[in-house]
């Protein structure tokens, strides 16, 4: 398993696949992160804690010389509430399926319409993922699965805005473009 670290512009939790390595047969790999990796992620993530992060993943051939990688992701984390600030640990359970192709392959190629138009399925699968060279992140796809995860708004059951008023807009009349001659006397 080759390391990396956010200053190289990837995630902290790597685990390399050798696309040559992979048989029709799906592979079970299990992933969980160690505390140095739960540290980098907490940075990346910009939350105050990573508890746990792991996953257990299959990983197969996909068609001729696409590699496809379901799972499931597990994570517990913990944010700053948005309105106390206080922590809100919270729970992530997510599927992934996940389809990589390289970028040469004919499986490659988005498909269009007779007028040109790109076609996509919005509740249709995913369009696979490309990827190059001879091998794919399968940490990285597991950090980005549970990243997406992420509450972007935390908030405690109990917190509320019971200090905070409302402005409902009766002072936002525009001034005239006049109302500052109304001032001027004539002299």
């Amino acid at each position: 398993m080759k390391k990396r670290t956010i200053d190289d512009g990837e995630t902290p939790f790597s685990y390399i696949v050798k696309v040559g390595h992979i048989s029709a047969n799906p592979v079970t790999v299990t992933l969980s992160a160690d505390a140095g990796e739960r540290t980098g992620l907490a940075d990346l993530w910009q939350v105050e804690e990573v508890g746990a992060l792991s996953a257990e993943l299959q990983i197969a051939r996909w068609k001729k010389d696409g590699i496809r990688i379901r799972g499931t992701v597990k994570a517990d984390i913990v944010q700053a509430c948005i309105v106390t600030l206080e922590p809100v640990p919270s729970h992530i359970e997510e599927e992934i399926d996940q389809i990589f192709i390289p970028e040469g392959s004919k499986l490659a190629r988005i498909t269009t319409d007779a007028s040109g138009e790109m076609v996509v399925d919005p509740d249709g699968p995913d369009l696979p993922e490309l990827f190059a060279g001879d091998s794919i992140d399968a940490g990285a796809v597991v950090a980005e699965f549970a990243a997406l995860a992420i509450d972007p708004y935390p908030r405690k059951a109990d917190a509320d805005f019971a200090d905070h008023i409302e402005d409902d807009g009766s002072n936002d009349r525009r001034a005239s473009a006049f109302s500052a001659l109304k001032d001027w006397k004539k002299d």
